[in-house]
């Protein structure tokens, strides 16, 4: 099949390769752009553990000025690929709930004897981390490291042209944004006539709200799964 990776880079990359290796043919044609925040300020703490929901945030962890300190404490991720990002980063303590948000919070809240934490995020998320682990008697610091952007060179009628077929989709955010912009570019019905591979059930609510002819959810929030839907 020939998939369209809509993800922003340096995981693109990744992912076409991976698809590749499976026989795919692949575009790559990022829909959102990632702008770090460098060394973004958040209290003095202390703090009883860290919180990270992508691998962008580990990334900006690695370079962060405060990064020694914040590398002693227990890190909790949201799935396996942003856990083995802050293993990368030199982080030892590490634990993925290997699931969505609501994973994650139980995760927490069943492994948290006390104290804040401090939660690398970006500026829009799909939900409300804090809220729910407030909820749950857990105070959280919420530091905005890193933003997504719309790309400007991303080319749907390109990529409808060199014969794509399929479409992954790893956040609710990039699948409104490829929605958005096949409406602008006029190529709404023929995007929605594509395969749609989605990570989760919540990725794949606009894409079904909008109408699109085939949407398959992978069995598990996580690459490997969703790369296993394609056929």
């Amino acid at each position: 099949m020939h998939v369209l990776v809509t993800r922003p880079e340096p995981d693109a990359d990744r992912t076409a390769e991976a698809l590749r290796a499976r026989g795919h043919r692949v575009t790559v044609a990022p829909l959102l752009q990632v702008q770090t925040v460098d060394n973004a300020e958040f209290g003095p703490g202390p703090y009883a553990a860290l919180v990270l929901t992508s691998a962008n945030a580990a990334r900006v962890i690695a370079a962060h000025k405060r990064r020694d300190e914040l590398s002693k404490l227990p890190v909790f991720t949201v799935g396996r690929h942003t856990a083995e990002a802050v293993e990368a980063a030199g982080f030892s303590t590490v634990v993925s709930a290997d699931g969505g948000l609501p994973e994650l919070v139980r995760l927490i809240a069943a492994k948290l004897r006390g104290g804040d934490i401090v939660y690398f995020a970006a500026q829009e998320r799909a939900g409300d981390l804090a809220g729910a682990l407030a909820a749950q008697g857990i105070a959280v610091e919420t530091v905005v490291v890193y933003r997504a952007a719309t790309n400007p060179d991303f080319d749907l009628r390109r990529a409808l042209g060199a014969g794509v077929e399929g479409v992954l989709h790893y956040s609710r955010r990039t699948a409104q944004t490829f929605l958005l912009a096949a409406g602008t570019a006029g190529l709404i019905d023929a995007a929605l006539k594509l395969s749609h591979y989605c990570i989760s059930s919540e990725v794949a609510a606009p894409l079904r709200a909008a109408g699109a002819a085939s949407v398959k959810v992978a069995p598990r929030p996580e690459e490997a799964a969703l790369i296993g839907l394609i056929s």
